[in-house]
């Protein structure tokens, strides 16, 4: 237990990189949004026949049917219209606010349940692709690696500040206009680097480019930059996170999606191990199987 809470401590202190440099961006909806003061229909459930205008409340969204639809997941099948954000509904989100809790006991303020939830409009596929485990086994797999990279959520941004002046590319064509140490690590998975942010930005409708300081402000904006990842880059891997939790590929993958031959590959054996630990103790706290291939 100390060797673990050692390595995620020095994690934290110097994120690893290699997960952000440059590299083919998957096309990512737009997801600039605001707090719908729409009231929410009736919750979505998979056991229900719907007809064509049918209206359901998923994710803290209502979404109309275009036609007849049954165990269909509104955000993740085309058979469903998104009519925005409403308000005063339930969470049906697979993992609950007590589960969160119990996740992470000592987490900074900063991040709370309903700006994870606030920002699952970003990528409605995210934990609500395939079957029930399939959808657990994600959601897992993103908040362990939330868990190891901010120390359990307690830290909103980088601690290191004498690296910041280094998350700034200027080979980049629109530089740094945030300023040279603007860029350093921010949110669940400390997103940091000048061509994240502008790719970030530009994905979810928000200008983190100009304003990274965004992500630490408010946490929905925060968690929006770590679904981006997750949702849209394969990074030093093959496949992105949500590809691999869904296609089967398994928790070990999402490592190298990561942070590569830094971790996998007998680049950091131990750090492996520290982060598949963690999935098993979050799979076990929600209820799921945590599945094959854990490691890399």
């Amino acid at each position: 237990m100390n060797r673990i809470k050692s390595i995620l401590t020095v994690l934290s202190a110097v994120v690893a990189t290699a997960a952000f440099l440059p590299g083919a961006a998957n096309a990512a909806p737009a997801a600039s949004d605001t707090a719908g003061s729409t009231s929410c229909a009736p919750l979505w459930k998979s056991s229900t026949a719907y007809t064509a205008g049918g209206t359901v409340s998923h994710h803290g969204r209502n979404w109309t049917a275009k036609w007849w639809t049954q165990n269909e997941n509104p955000g993740a099948a085309t058979v469903w219209a998104d009519e925005g954000a409403c308000a005063g509904g339930v969470s049906d989100f697979v993992i609950s606010e007590a589960e969160f809790e119990t996740i992470f006991p000592k987490r900074d303020p900063f991040y709370t349940y309903q700006g994870l939830i606030d920002a699952l409009h970003a990528y409605p596929r995210f934990a609500n692709t395939g079957t029930e485990q399939t959808r657990s086994r994600e959601a897992a797999a993103f908040l362990t690696h939330a868990d190891f990279e901010s120390v359990g959520l307690q830290y909103v941004k980088e601690i290191n500040e004498a690296n910041y002046w280094i998350k700034c590319d200027y080979s980049q064509p629109f530089g740094c206009p945030a300023g040279q140490s603007a860029y350093y690590g921010r949110g669940p998975i400390m997103f940091s680097w000048n061509f994240n942010y502008k790719a970030a930005g530009d994905a979810l409708g928000l200008d983190l480019l100009n304003d990274p300081w965004l992500v630490e402000r408010d946490p929905s904006v925060a968690w929006q930059t770590a679904l981006w990842y997750w949702n849209t880059q394969n990074g030093p891997g093959t496949m992105t996170s949500h590809d691999a939790m869904v296609g089967g590929a398994g928790f070990g993958e999402t490592i190298r999606s990561l942070n590569g031959s830094l971790e996998c590959n007998g680049g950091n054996p131990e750090s492996v191990e520290a982060r598949a630990a963690k999935y098993e103790h979050i799979t076990d706290v929600i209820g799921v199987d945590p599945g094959s291939h854990l490691t890399c």
